[in-house]
């Protein structure tokens, strides 16, 4: 298939930009290209089958909101501080708080990544129950994080995975890596966001 239908690859582009911008430390993260490089990320979700099909469900609803607000809203920063202004911060379904839930699965993602690099074999079991303990399990109850364990076992293999999206094992690894360096300090910008303003990141 041709090199634009190469999903990895979409993804560590748009994240590399996200990351430019937030190296520059003169420009502020817009809300348009944040949430079309998030969007970019939620095949993954339907990739990994049903132990994440809760992650799909709820990130991708979360990503069309943001998606949405950035019509009216330019930035990260100012979306936040609308919120903050309108007192909607942590009031379900808004910008802010769906912005947290994107956060972290993008960094779901990241960590799935790095402990698919460092991890031997064709099981993705280990590498994705660490990334699911790391990032979402300290957020969920006892219901949800049982629904997952159960799902781990339906896992796709590594094999399955990078069939799915268009990969072989060289090119995977290599845009892995771009991510997981990409998409570091964009976590950390959206955390600085809340934790510069003693907002927490946890609720």
């Amino acid at each position: 298939m041709a090199e634009e239908a190469k999903t990895l690859r979409k993804i560590s582009v748009a994240f590399k930009d996200l990351a430019d911008t937030v190296d520059s430390k003169t420009l502020d993260v817009e809300v348009a290209p944040f949430s079309h490089a998030c969007s970019l990320v939620s095949p993954l979700f339907g990739c990994l089958g049903i132990a994440f099909k809760f992650a799909e469900m709820d990130y991708v609803a979360k990503v069309v909101d943001l998606s949405e607000a950035s019509k009216s809203i330019q930035t990260l920063e100012s979306m936040l501080e609308l919120d903050i202004e309108h007192k909607t911060l942590k009031v379900a379904g808004s910008h802010s708080r769906n912005l947290l839930r994107v956060k972290r699965g993008i960094d779901m993602v990241r960590v799935l990544f790095e402990q698919i690099l460092v991890t031997e074999g064709n099981s993705l079991k280990d590498p994705a129950s660490k990334a699911y303990a790391q990032v979402f399990a300290p957020h969920h109850g006892r219901a949800i994080r049982s629904a997952v364990a159960v799902g781990m076992y339906a896992l796709p293999t590594k094999a399955q995975l990078l069939k799915k999206l268009n990969e072989d094992e060289a090119s995977a690894r290599i845009e892995m890596q771009n991510y997981v360096a990409a998409s570091a300090p964009v976590i950390q910008y959206v955390d600085k966001l809340f934790l510069s303003r003693e907002l927490g990141i946890d609720w």
